[in-house]
């Protein structure tokens, strides 16, 4: 299955400069927890709901006052439309993150494709992506059973 039959289309974008109060309003209408920061239609970050309470209301910051840039994750993990679902979630296990920004040949961000997309046509793989999540130093290794369930005990 490739990334373009799971994701969420249309990646909902915000500009650096904007504030974070505007940030959380366009959120809240959308009814998402992320959106792609682009500036001249490319992707130089990821902020989420979390990055807007934990970077800046936490210390103290005004989000009326505050722009995107300062609260945004500029690290990216992005992959492309046509890639393989099974390489969107390798990538999003080693980011250790919930959500890559799918982009097309260009570069230009298309959608998003997030655990709980990935969860709808593989929950085993969702599965892994979430342990990895949640404790990003534990090796990635794939076998044949999934991250729930203990394999059998050999037999004597």
């Amino acid at each position: 299955m490739l990334v373009r039959d799971a994701m969420t289309l249309r990646a909902e974008v915000i500009d650096p400069e904007a504030t974070l109060q505007a940030a959380a309003v366009r959120m809240r209408e959308l009814g998402v927890g992320a959106l792609v920061v682009c500036q001249y239609e490319r992707v130089i970050g990821v902020l989420t709901d979390r990055d807007i309470v934990v970077r800046s209301v936490a210390a103290g910051e005004d989000p009326a006052q505050t722009d995107v840039r300062s609260a945004m994750t500029p690290q990216v993990v992005e992959c492309r439309e046509e890639d393989e679902l099974e390489d969107a979630a390798r990538c999003m296990e080693q980011g250790a993150v919930r959500r890559v920004v799918v982009v097309d040949a260009e570069g230009e961000p298309v959608g998003v494709l997030s655990v709980d997309d990935v969860a709808l046509h593989s929950p085993a793989l969702a599965g892994e992506i979430l342990e990895h999540v949640r404790a990003p130093e534990r090796p990635i290794e794939r076998g044949p059973w999934t991250w729930w369930e203990e394999p059998p005990a050999e037999r004597a």
